[in-house]
């Protein structure tokens, strides 16, 4: 595998996408090294050069080649954003370094859950870098965007859900609410859609990444959950007040 060829093909790519800073805020995030500097003359986006020297900085480090890999894939996919992603994984591919391989433990994990595939278009490739926190956090943040739009309202979390899923006059039924147990069901979605916001969204919308950590096997969990209430969302009907 050439990491340098990598390291020239990633920043040419994304010499005009990312800032300085944000190269540098990844990587440090990433990684447990200083930068060193590999000048190299046909360089000449600062960026570039930045980034080539984060992943030869990388290729120096004593340590198996398992697991530098892994971090050269964290770290190229972390500084891509969406429209280059594909781009990015056929560099690493084409240079030797099997990103769907790296990946295959946490990918074989993520698809044994049978998500919801909301749940694939918002979190899927947050899990897969290790981002559970932020994996969480889309995932909860579309829920409530879903819930809205279908029901039409301009309310926003726990409001939202006490609101639109009540069994008296909400306006999304996932019951007839006649009997007691239909009323019982319906309620159990509005209160478990309100702990969600009130739980989930809200902390990790406001406490830093950082000091609100959240586990892999606790990222699969509330990932199901989520995913479970798409699903009650789904069958949901709406009923105009």
């Amino acid at each position: 595998m050439s990491y340098k060829l990598i390291a020239i093909q990633l920043g040419d790519l994304l010499k005009w996408d990312i800032t300085v800073n944000e190269i540098n805020r990844v990587a440090q995030a990433i990684f447990n090294f200083k930068v060193s500097h590999f000048p190299v003359s046909s360089i000449t986006s600062q960026r570039a050069q930045l980034i080539y020297d984060w992943i030869m900085t990388l290729a120096t480090q004593k340590m198996n080649n398992d697991e530098r890999n892994k971090l050269l894939v964290k770290f190229c996919i972390e500084i891509t954003g969406d429209r280059n992603k594909d781009k990015v994984i056929r560099i690493l591919e084409e240079n030797g370094v099997k990103y769907n391989l790296i990946y295959k433990d946490d990918l074989n994990l993520f698809f044994s859950r049978n998500y919801h595939e909301e749940i694939h278009k918002h979190a899927r490739n947050l899990f897969l870098q290790g981002n559970y926190f932020h994996a969480v956090f889309e995932a909860a943040k579309a829920y409530n965007q879903a819930v809205k739009e279908k029901s039409q309202s301009d309310k926003d979390g726990v409001g939202l859900m006490m609101d639109v899923f009540n069994s008296k006059n909400g306006v999304l039924k996932i019951t007839k609410c006649i009997t007691e147990t239909d009323i019982n069901v319906q309620d159990g979605i509005k209160f478990l859609s309100a702990g969600l916001m009130q739980a989930i969204r809200n902390p990790t919308a406001h406490e830093p990444a950082i000091t609100w950590p959240i586990s892999k096997q606790d990222c699969l969990d509330i990932l199901s959950f989520i995913s479970f209430l798409f699903r009650q969302l789904d069958n949901a009907q709406y009923y105009k007040v």
